[in-house]
């Protein structure tokens, strides 16, 4: 069986699997994996091995039973971060574990099982290994495999990969508890703001309407992991993302908001814990009062890594745009409406672009005559 699979689907170019290559590359690596030197991860001996220690997101205790104590911590964590780690979040231990273990298993089948999964950039659901239509362009160390569980009608268990046996019962479970985890995230940063519970839910267009996908990224072993990234530098182009990580292997770097430009922090994980980032949607909506951060995935020479990104958005059909009530004569609207169906375009044609679709709606909103007040329902061109 080939390692790659030709781009009659839609890519430009044959698509060669990371775990196949890191079986056969010896100890270097192919050059279109080989990132520009301002884009190389900087690995200290402690990332390199995997241990902790040095700076580190916000951890929120969900379990608090002061409510409000709660949405401060979290509003704090993303108005700062835009990330924290959610503890005690009621998604229960062995769910994650099975979950994990299930994800795992796919990975360790055969290439033949996994190519029957074999993706397109239409919608890139299924097994995967580039985002980005650009022939020639960089290439990830990474696999993945994308798929959809909100709304009903895009969430198709054909599409799921049938081994190994208990997957496709385990992520329905696991998807179902952390949909209702989301909702509650969202009842609290909206108290946050100040605003009512469902406020920013209503944004997203109600609780049954708002869109849930979910990427499970696979890192193989890496000769040179201070050449390569698992995942280029970004901001999540979504709502917010509830991220499950390798409960071996750390990898997640977030940009510091403090230190100096550049610098990158390493996520040390809670066990057990979720962590959580706010998205481009929610910075538009919250009128970059929470922000969408950038973050990036280093790889590891010691071992494999797999981490479960659950991406929850607004429903895609539905103009965004910073919610009026945030919105004043001394803070006007920075963004322009938009859909997300419009503004994921970008991300689908150029792949991971470090902050640049946001930048670029941020411009265009500075740019608009005075009188034009997208929060009024102003529907500017996408990109």
């Amino acid at each position: 069986m080939t390692s790659c699979f030709n781009g009659g689907t839609g890519w430009p170019e044959p698509v060669v699997r990371v775990q196949a290559v890191s079986d056969t590359c010896g100890d270097t690596i192919p050059e279109r994996y080989v990132k520009p030197l301002s884009e190389r991860p900087s690995l200290s001996p402690a990332a390199a091995d995997g241990a902790g220690g040095g700076p580190n997101i916000p951890v929120v205790d969900l379990s608090m039973p002061d409510a409000d104590a709660t949405s401060q911590a979290v509003a704090a964590a993303c108005r700062e971060w835009g990330f924290f780690q959610a503890v005690n979040h009621g998604v229960r231990p062995e769910l994650l574990r099975r979950a994990r273990a299930a994800w795992r298993g796919f990975f360790r089948q055969p290439a033949e099982v996994r190519e029957r999964y074999a993706n397109s950039p239409a919608t890139y659901e299924g097994y995967g290994s580039r985002l980005g239509t650009a022939k020639g362009g960089p290439l990830d160390w990474g696999d993945y495999y994308f798929l959809h569980l909100l709304p009903p009608s895009l969430k198709s268990h054909d599409k799921w990969p049938s081994l190994p046996a208990s997957l496709r019962e385990t992520t329905e479970e696991y998807g179902e508890e952390v949909v209702q985890l989301c909702r509650r995230v969202m009842r609290l940063l909206s108290t946050g703001l100040g605003l009512e519970a469902g406020r920013l839910q209503a944004a997203f267009g109600g609780e049954g309407c708002e869109g849930a996908c979910m990427r499970v990224n696979f890192y193989p072993r890496c000769p040179q992991p201070e050449l390569t990234l698992g995942v280029a530098a970004h901001s999540d182009p979504g709502g917010m993302t509830m991220l499950l990580v390798d409960d071996h292997v750390r990898g997640l770097q977030v940009r510091s908001p403090d230190a100096a430009a550049g610098e990158w922090i390493t996520v040390d994980p809670v066990p057990d814990a979720f962590i959580v980032n706010m998205g481009d949607q929610i910075q538009v909506l919250s009128n970059a009062a929470y922000k969408s951060v950038e973050h990036r995935v280093s790889v590891s020479a010691a071992g494999e890594r797999l981490s479960m990104a659950f991406f929850y958005n607004p429903r895609s059909d539905l103009p965004i745009a910073p919610m009026p009530e945030l919105v004043a004569p001394g803070r006007p609207a920075l963004y322009p409406e938009m859909t997300f169906d419009e503004y994921r375009v970008f991300i689908r044609q150029r792949g991971l672009a470090g902050k640049a679709q946001l930048q670029s709606l941020q411009a265009k909103a500075a740019a608009a005559p005075a009188d034009d007040d997208p929060a009024a329902g102003g529907s500017p061109s996408s990109s």
